[in-house]
């Protein structure tokens, strides 16, 4: 059966946001173009991840010496989103594997996100291909923005113990100091 892909080429709208409170906050992935909108499940850590190498890529293109992308050093104020995702929120699939590609011709930074994997699977067997996948496609100004987001909305999470460095539940938490077991 071929893929199914969630394909968004010039998106109304693309950003990581999250539904729940800290501490037991669900991470997506949203597109939408239209009335069309689809959202996938990440790992907070994935966001985070997927967040810095787009920054990292977007400055490594401006400092390219013939950069003839445009590729903003800060985010236009007409592409910064502080809204909420778009309800209602329907999982697609949970994120596994995520590719982030480059297309010079459209000056686009490209993201794949592809479903778990079941580990279930026959090592021994050929990868089958995913049921589904999510494909977007982000000019360089919307990128550095969903960069930007992303990273404010990882960082917005439970607060860190200056103890222990773990995350702190609104009720506290104990912790061993460093060096205890």
């Amino acid at each position: 059966m071929p893929t199914l892909v969630h394909e968004y080429d010039w998106p109304d709208r693309v950003v990581v946001g999250t539904v729940g409170s800290p501490g037991s906050r669900t991470f997506y992935l949203q597109a939408r173009e239209g009335t069309r909108t689809t959202s996938v499940a990440l790992e907070k850590e994935q966001s985070a991840v997927l967040a810095d190498t787009i920054q990292r890529l977007l400055d490594e293109l401006m400092e390219e010496p013939d950069n003839r992308y445009s590729v903003p050093a800060d985010v236009p104020a007409e592409l910064v989103d502080d809204d909420p995702l778009d309800l209602p929120v329907e999982e697609e699939f949970r994120t596994g594997a995520m590719r982030l590609t480059w297309d010079p011709r459209t000056a686009q930074v490209i993201v794949e996100a592809f479903p778990l994997v079941d580990d279930d699977l026959d090592p021994e067997a050929d990868e089958p291909e995913p049921a589904e996948s999510l494909l977007v496609k982000m000019p360089v100004g919307t990128a550095r923005a969903f960069a930007q987001r992303t990273r404010a909305v990882v960082s917005a999470g439970r607060p860190l113990c200056p103890l222990c460095g773990r995350p702190v539940d609104p009720d506290g938490h104990e912790c061993a100091l460093p060096g205890e077991a």
